[in-house]
């Protein structure tokens, strides 16, 4: 990968000041990032592995594998809160990494927080990587997961009627794509689902996807080559909504949500609007958007007051959300609500 190539952006209407230093410093990224997808792979484990690289005493980690789809092996990495006993609510955690990277030799930052933080049982599932295993490989292994959780709920010390699904990025939209699988194939029901700064549209469409040019983090035309490397470059116009979740034309009878934005973020908009579908849909909607910050902003700066602001925030939902654990929303069930929050300038809640 190469971080060596001098930066000349773009002007910014606004960067949160406690991130503008680590933005400042911040090399241009290749238009096509996937061109070389060694390297990008390579340096997504050099920026985590000081996160990485002490153990984490508030979980414990162990390792096993179930059958795919397609007779494939799907390796996971269950965790579990340091010290508990008992039947726990679950997590499916899906990581980011634009559906070719983000796997990581133990489990990430985001997975080991969700565990501690919501006091539940999380599965972070290694599911296939593009270019080598497009669509739908990855999202089916994801599927798999969720009915293997269920299905061995008993021996993982989790309440099957109490999972959510959550992820970033690419597994933000693995997530939704998900919940919409269960919805349509009666799969085990998901309690409610966190789609962090989500991929949802690969039409790039967006005045976002146009205005984010920044060659310093992910920008419009990264989020193509993106979606040319999960779906292939000669895709036809008829691509399925479990690929891209945007394209569902009904999001009714969908777990209650957690989305959540950011200001600087290509994907900005396609989140925005996906939000206000849920919630047209009856499915209720939280909502949180973080000015000033770029897509993935936690991984470069996680202590910074957004970083930390953001995180304790999505965490609060997803412990609210598997403490009342309600019946998967139904079609003509109650009302939707939307709760809107933004991070200011000065990172309040």
């Amino acid at each position: 990968m190469d971080t060596t190539t001098p930066a000349s952006p773009p002007a910014h209407p606004w960067v949160h000041p406690e991130l503008a230093g680590v933005l400042a410093g911040l090399p241009a990224r290749p238009e096509n990032p996937y061109a070389d997808i060694a390297g990008v792979r390579a340096g997504f484990a050099a920026l985590m592995a000081p996160r990485m690289a002490a153990p984490d005493p508030r979980v414990t980690v162990r390792r096993t594998s179930f059958r795919g789809p397609d007779g494939n092996t799907v390796d996971v990495q269950v965790l579990r809160p340091a010290g508990t006993r008992g039947v726990l609510p679950g997590v499916l955690y899906l990581h980011g990494g634009g559906f070719a990277y983000g796997e990581l030799a133990g489990p990430s930052p985001m997975a080991r927080d969700a565990c501690a933080a919501a006091g539940a049982v999380v599965v972070n599932v290694h599911y296939r990587l593009a270019p080598e295993h497009r669509y739908p490989a990855g999202v089916e292994d994801c599927y798999a997961a969720l009915e293997w959780m269920a299905a061995t709920a008993g021996d993982l010390g989790l309440d099957a009627a109490r999972i959510a699904v959550t992820g970033a990025s690419a597994g933000g939209c693995l997530s939704a794509a998900l919940c919409l699988m269960a919805r349509d194939r009666q799969g085990p029901p998901i309690v409610f689902q966190g789609l962090l700064i989500p991929c949802l549209d690969d039409r790039g469409r967006t005045a976002s996807m146009r205005r984010i040019t920044d060659p310093r983090y992910t920008n419009g035309a990264g989020m193509r080559h993106t979606w040319d490397t999960y779906l292939g470059p000669d895709r036809g116009p008829d691509v399925p909504a479990y690929a891209a979740p945007a394209r569902a034309t009904d999001l009714g009878g969908l777990p209650p949500a957690y989305v959540l934005t950011c200001g600087l973020d290509p994907l900005r908009d396609e989140g925005l609007d996906y939000a206000r579908r849920l919630v047209e849909a009856d499915v209720p909607v939280e909502l949180r958007d973080v000015p000033g910050a770029w897509h993935l902003f936690e991984a470069y700066a996680p202590e910074s007051e957004p970083a930390r602001r953001t995180t304790a925030h999505w965490l609060g939902a997803l412990r609210t959300a598997l403490e009342a654990a309600p019946d998967p929303v139904q079609p003509g069930g109650p009302s939707a609500a939307v709760r809107v929050s933004a991070v200011p300038g000065g990172g309040g809640k």
